[in-house]
């Protein structure tokens, strides 16, 4: 990332630091590779790049439940791009390249793999209902599951056997992917932890750069984490909404809140 002044202009965001100017041109919104329910994927400065822009949709359900929740977006993005610096300070590679706005990132182009991969520290969500297991209770070790990342399925659970049958992802990019969320996960059970925050479960989603290589992309955010008042158990993700548990906003301004108190800055 590169950390400097931003000016902007109508359709240019000027990046000055120390040692360079930089000039990178935003695409018009109508300039859209792919629309997500948080995010929109537009063209980047070159070839091997994308601009990414946080909305401020909140979604449920893979979208059966919807609404625009201002200011949603910019703290998504926030709290991602606080994590990703973390996660590429202690050796794991992102897709981030730069921060250009409050909801705004230059990312690397990559070819998502079609996997969700979810660990699970804590039963909570779909693995309660699958197993009867009591929401809340703790497991013996970090489960990894991985998910067909299709919407119109609801992203049904998929083992390795599956994934290899249908050529979705190779043997060695699975122990890679499982390898490094594995990784992920030890480091943010740390970082969560120091501001009183537990890591109950998460999602993570990988793509091919152009190197062939296996790099962590999309966001790590209270949208695709569960995360618990270590104290009190409040929940401060995106299951306010799934849930009804209350202000949405009031939860991720507190993850925003501890992460930034504790010294954890972009």
């Amino acid at each position: 990332m590169i950390a400097g002044d931003l000016n902007f202009e109508q359709n240019h965001v000027t990046i000055k630091t120390n040692k360079q100017e930089r000039v990178l041109h935003m695409q018009s919104t109508d300039d859209i590779l792919y629309e997500g329910k948080s995010k929109s994927v537009h063209p980047g400065p070159c070839a091997d790049s994308v601009i990414l822009r946080y909305k401020d949709t909140a979604t449920a359900f893979n979208g059966v439940k919807k609404e625009e929740i201002s200011g949603k977006g910019k703290l998504n993005a926030t709290i991602s791009n606080l994590i990703y610096a973390y996660l590429h300070e202690n050796g794991v590679e992102t897709h981030l390249i730069e921060i250009l706005d409050e909801t705004t990132v230059a990312a690397k182009k990559v070819e998502v793999v079609p996997i969700e991969v979810i660990i699970r520290n804590v039963a909570a969500g779909r693995f309660s209902h699958t197993y009867g297991v009591p929401e809340g209770t703790p497991l013996r070790r970090a489960v990894v599951e991985f998910a067909l990342k299709d919407d119109a399925l609801d992203d049904p659970p998929i083992n390795e056997s599956q994934i290899l049958a249908l050529d979705l992802a190779t043997a060695t990019e699975l122990a890679d992917m499982t390898r490094q969320a594995v990784k992920i996960n030890e480091l943010l059970i740390t970082y969560f932890a120091k501001v009183k925050i537990r890591l109950i479960d998460f999602k993570l989603e990988f793509g091919r750069y152009k190197d062939g290589s296996i790099i962590l992309c999309d966001e790590i955010s209270p949208d695709s984490c569960r995360l618990w008042d270590a104290d009190t158990g409040q929940k401060l993700d995106k299951d306010r909404f799934r849930q009804d548990l209350g202000d949405l906003i009031s939860g991720y301004e507190e993850v925003l809140h501890r992460l930034t108190s504790g010294g954890f800055t972009s």
